[in-house]
């Protein structure tokens, strides 16, 4: 399951940037997800919770923003949704020779931590890799 390995890249990563800000705990962490990354969202969600276990980001909130697939043609510029399974033939010229310009992505969007009990930050975003 490739989803534990990402929960603890993202976890790592947070944990460091909310220890380097003084941060005592996380409260929320904001994932962009493409639909064509090939997560599992409940699994990036259970993952997440126990690679959480014992670091500042122990009981924090997993949020997903899924990022629909999207395909240019080459010959035509046409742009579209390109779907689940995806449908990367262009829909106005007909040419396969289509660039994946969204869907893929995997990041971190945003943070929520606490720098002390009343003052809590945004950090947008503290990385532009997942």
């Amino acid at each position: 399951m490739h989803e534990m390995s990402i929960a603890l890249a993202v976890v790592d990563q947070v944990e460091e940037a909310a220890r380097s800000h003084g941060a005592t705990a996380v409260r929320t962490v904001r994932l962009r997800i493409g639909e064509l990354a090939g997560v599992v969202p409940d699994a990036l969600a259970f993952s997440f919770q126990l690679a959480c276990e014992g670091t500042v980001l122990e009981g924090a909130a997993l949020v997903t923003e899924p990022v629909p697939g999207r395909a240019r043609c080459e010959a035509c510029a046409d742009e579209w949704a390109v779907g689940m399974p995806p449908r990367l033939c262009c829909p106005e010229c007909g040419q396969a020779t289509a660039e994946l310009v969204a869907g893929r992505e995997l990041r971190i969007a945003a943070v929520e931590w606490d720098d002390d009990p009343a003052d809590v930050r945004v950090r947008q975003p503290i990385s532009e890799e997942g």
